[in-house]
């Protein structure tokens, strides 16, 4: 009896044994189970079989095969599109990697800015402080060949991606340089290339003229020095000029409205999804700001312009010179994944220090000013060629051009008769340039570069600004 009570018990010892480990093994599956669940929730969706279908059908029978990677990239892509939101966007990758860098204060390269004219890569422009103008490089020189190779037949990018690599490597450019015979070797190193979204000037009377022309990561540093050297030069009053500024990052932003906007006043309202949390960004000003202030603003002027505005224009006392902005209300948060990916997407709504939602509706100046019509043209794009007979948008563009500049066109009806051939003969002689009356990436440069001219003396926006500055600093100077 004892010796069968002994086996008794050991086959219960056994199978409780056998109960725990069972018991241990569901829980587990069903611990890893919730955790996958927790981690992630779209196992739960009744159409994540429908996508895991996709994919496991893909990989396994499709003829030409198929990259897990780039099917999961896709199906991020399509569900962030599936959104319809032109803000929200899944970039992956090399995109991504684009994006983050596009924030940044500088990037690598040798820092030219090239146009392209009838198949030449001309450089348009040498960055301040870049290899490139430590090289030697100067503007209007013709890059001819990259390391050895011709240059001719390339496309923009593939040109780009010759001229880009490591810091610190070199890349040997042949150039042909005006009024020199023969080509002109120059060696670069590449290095940092400095990002700049601040450019300032001092006008007549005083009137400090700073351009914003996005919101980065070091804006508000650029700010700062733009601010203390118009400061040293007797600034009397402020233009700001944020039009064409498609807007950026919001932390510059508030530390630039913070210059401006009275200690404690309302910056920006930052709302998120069903109000369950709500961001108030006050200003922390050391220094009152007693100078006029005004903004230009056009229908490009977006998103955090559209804040920086809204902030002076409702606390300051700012006087927004121009057009109605382009209404951008909405805030976006974007992560950078460990692949380098990036998930932009619309989290939350922005409001003006008085509590209004902006989006789709814009900021109305306080003092109207329509631009000229030539200065909404669009550009003319590179390989252009145009001759009698030709006709379309661009041919109206080109008489459009013309007109604004001087030239007659006769009845500019669209058509690239003998009238618009001779305008752009007269024109072409005008700028010794080659005359044969035919449109050309050249001569669209020439006539392009015309027209910055009329409308940087011209501008009737800044005009007016600088008028209404310069009788409110007449005001405050009287009243000492």
């Amino acid at each position: 009896m004892n010796r069968f009570g002994e086996k008794a018990g050991k086959q219960r010892r056994q199978a409780t044994l056998v109960a725990i480990v069972a018991i241990l093994v569901v829980a587990g599956f069903a611990g890893g189970r919730l955790s996958m669940l927790l981690q992630y929730p779209i196992i739960k969706d009744k159409a994540f079989g429908n996508l895991a279908y996709a994919y496991n059908e893909i990989m396994h029978d499709y003829l030409d095969g198929a990259k897990s990677k780039a099917l999961v990239d896709g199906a991020a892509e399509g569900m962030v599109g599936s959104l319809q939101d032109p803000y929200s966007v899944y970039l992956s990758e090399d995109k991504g990697e684009a994006y983050m860098q596009s924030y940044e204060d500088h990037f690598v390269g040798i820092g030219v800015e090239i146009r392209q004219e009838d198949g030449a890569f001309i450089i348009d422009s040498i960055i301040k402080g870049a290899p490139s103008e430590k090289s030697g490089l100067k503007k209007e020189d013709v890059i001819e060949n990259i390391d050895g190779a011709a240059v001719k037949g390339l496309t923009f990018d593939e040109l780009k991606s010759k001229l880009q690599g490591k810091a610190g490597s070199t890349v040997k450019l042949q150039v042909q340089r005006q009024g020199q015979a023969g080509l002109q070797t120059v060696s670069v190193v590449r290095g940092d290339v400095p990002v700049l979204t601040v450019s300032s000037e001092m006008k007549a009377n005083g009137i400090g003229e700073i351009t914003i022309s996005r919101f980065a990561e070091k804006t508000a540093q650029e700010f700062d020095t733009a601010i203390a050297s118009l400061q040293k030069q007797g600034m009397k009053a402020l233009l700001l000029d944020l039009r064409g500024n498609p807007g950026g990052l919001l932390d510059p932003t508030i530390q630039i409205a913070n210059r401006f906007v009275p200690k404690g006043k309302t910056i920006v309202q930052v709302v998120y999804k069903d109000e369950k949390r709500v961001l108030t960004h006050k200003s922390n000003q050391k220094e009152p700001w007693t100078l006029p202030i005004a903004i230009l603003v056009d229908a490009h002027t977006a998103s955090s312009a559209e804040v920086l505005t809204a902030a002076l224009k409702d606390t300051a006392g700012a006087q927004v010179v121009g057009e109605k902005t382009f209404g951008k209300g909405i805030v976006q948060n974007f992560n950078q994944l460990k692949d380098g990916s990036v998930l932009k997407l619309t989290e939350a709504q922005w409001r003006s220090p008085d509590g209004q939602w902006i989006h789709k509706k814009g900021i109305e100046p306080n003092v109207s000013v329509a631009a000229p019509d030539y200065a909404l043209l669009p550009r003319l794009d590179a390989g252009l060629k145009l001759t009698i007979g030709d006709y379309g948008d661009t041919v109206v563009t080109v008489q459009k051009m013309l007109q604004a500049i001087g030239y007659d066109t006769g009845t500019g009806s669209g058509v690239y008769d003998e009238a618009t051939a001779a305008a752009v003969r007269a024109f072409q002689q005008h700028e010794s340039l080659p005359v044969n009356g035919d449109m050309n990436d050249k001569t669209a440069y020439r006539i392009l570069a015309r027209l910055t001219d009329k409308f940087q003396t011209e501008d009737p926006q800044r005009n007016k600004a600088m008028d209404l500055l310069r009788a409110a600093e007449s005001v405050a100077s009287s009243g000492k």
